[in-house]
């Protein structure tokens, strides 16, 4: 026993096993000398709960070396101490539990910055879009190019830019709600693709464990649009043939195609010239780009057929090789870049329209009705209708797998329709082009009756 001061500290002497120097004025406070010479302050202690009784067995609690701390820097926590234990406050426990707080707070911390980076929505996006690409579809067969890019639309034109840096688990239906509701009620069909596809990302994400639920299925699902059954009118077909004239190169040929293949206007604007062969008139869209993933061949009318020539003369510089006319081997067939399609598709449009507008205007005659680039494929279902195609070559020249090519049926039918196709279509232009020169369409008007 004795008083712990600097004085008595300093002379005490290591021995064969660990002494302890006893503070007089604090009970508890000591001092443990070790025989290797370490000098450790140290506080013992009793401590029971307010109303259990004192316990018998003494605790020992480490305050520290001596040097770093003084006596009288350890006098006064060996106080503190003394205080706690008074209060029923066990410090040892007291230490560990801060010391299992720290640690929590250090995990919790690692973890969300583990789900900041590792279960980030675009990280975990792009993960899925590309193991969406990949990956066949649930009955087998590969996705269709236009399947991923829808799905490639939804992540970053509605999704990404509002859930960016989020992690995946933390988003609930009040992030997604809003994205959808965020969408014009004028768009429906968009409306309903970014809840179907986000369900999908979602379920994928599920069952690679990134996250536990799929807040989509408490969503309700946007209803279906209204299926169009819009068809323009030979009139209202005329003013658009003749507004494209309008627009610049090369939309005013997107324009002119669209009507004249009657193919879908993104396998239209993404044209090559490799899928293109002027010497059997035909254009094969592969399976990749088209919609259905089934490879497509397209007879080429005369119509077609000079507007090609057109466009590939000036690609060439305008003027043709000594061999004659001939469409370049490779590169996009409509581009203001030479090197990417044609996009600012809607903005074409807007531009169309306004043509139209005032070409009607100076003509004294009523403005279309709302109509879509879509609307063309329809159209010219409707006039091939009206020519007397038949029903299974109509669909084969728009490339569709529905109706008489669906089921049990595109199964066994196996016949390609390539005549067929080829007369019809070149029916179909020949009536697009009357139009325009006011010669006598071959296309029984709606109401009439062949004789």
């Amino acid at each position: 026993m004795g008083k712990i001061n600097k004085t008595n500290v300093d002379r005490e002497q290591p021995g064969e096993r660990d002494r302890f120097l006893w503070d007089d004025d604090l009970p508890g406070f000591g001092l443990k000398i070790t025989p290797a010479g370490s000098k450790v302050y140290v506080f013992q202690y009793r401590c029971a709960a307010p109303g259990e009784a004192a316990k018998t067995t003494p605790r020992r609690y480490t305050i520290g070396k001596h040097g770093p701390l003084t006596p009288d820097q350890a006098r006064k926590r060996a106080k503190e101490l003394a205080a706690l234990v008074t209060q029923g406050v066990d410090p040892r426990k007291q230490e560990l539990d801060a010391k299992a707080d720290a640690e929590r707070q250090r995990a919790e911390k690692a973890e969300q910055e583990r789900r900041q980076t590792d279960l980030e929505f675009g990280r975990i996006a792009d993960l899925w879009l590309t193991d969406y690409e990949a990956t066949p579809k649930p009955r087998g067969g590969k996705r269709s190019a236009a399947s991923v890019r829808l799905a490639k639309t939804v992540v970053d034109c509605h999704l990404r830019p509002n859930l960016a840096g989020k992690p995946m688990p933390d988003i609930g239906r009040d992030d997604l709600e809003p994205i959808i509701d965020g969408i014009p009620a004028a768009n429906q069909a968009m409306r309903r693709t970014v809840h179907v596809y986000a369900s999908v990302l979602w379920g994928w994400a599920i069952r690679r464990r990134y996250v536990t639920e799929n807040p989509l299925l408490a969503m309700e699902k946007p209803a279906a649009p209204v299926a169009r059954d819009r068809a323009l009118k030979d009139a209202e077909l005329l003013a658009v043939w003749k507004a494209a004239a309008n627009l610049p190169a090369p939309f005013d040929a997107f324009m002119r195609l669209l009507i004249l293949t009657g193919q879908r206007r993104g396998e239209v604007a993404g044209m090559i010239w490799g899928e293109l062969d002027r010497d059997s008139a035909t254009w094969t869209i592969p399976k990749g780009r088209a919609k259905n993933d089934r490879a497509h061949i397209v007879p080429l009318a005369p119509a077609v057929l000079a507007e090609l020539d057109r466009l590939a003369l000036k690609a060439l510089g305008g003027k043709w090789p000594d061999t004659g006319p001939t469409w370049p081997p490779s590169g996009h067939v409509l581009t203001t870049t030479g090197k990417t399609p044609i996009s600012g598709l809607s903005k074409a449009k807007r531009a169309l329209d306004a043509a139209i507008a005032k070409a009607r205007k100076e003509e004294g005659s009523e403005l279309l009705q709302p109509w879509r680039l879509h609307d063309l494929r329809r159209t010219m279902a409707t006039g091939l209708q009206r020519l007397g195609v038949r029903f299974e070559v109509t669909e084969a020249a728009l490339n569709h797998v529905s109706g008489s090519k669906g089921g049990i049926a595109g199964v066994y039918q196996v016949h390609d329709w390539q005549d067929e196709k080829r007369a019809a279509l070149a029916a179909w232009a020949k009536h697009v082009v009357a139009l325009g020169s006011k010669r006598t369409s071959n296309i029984i008007a709606i109401g009439e009756r062949r004789a």
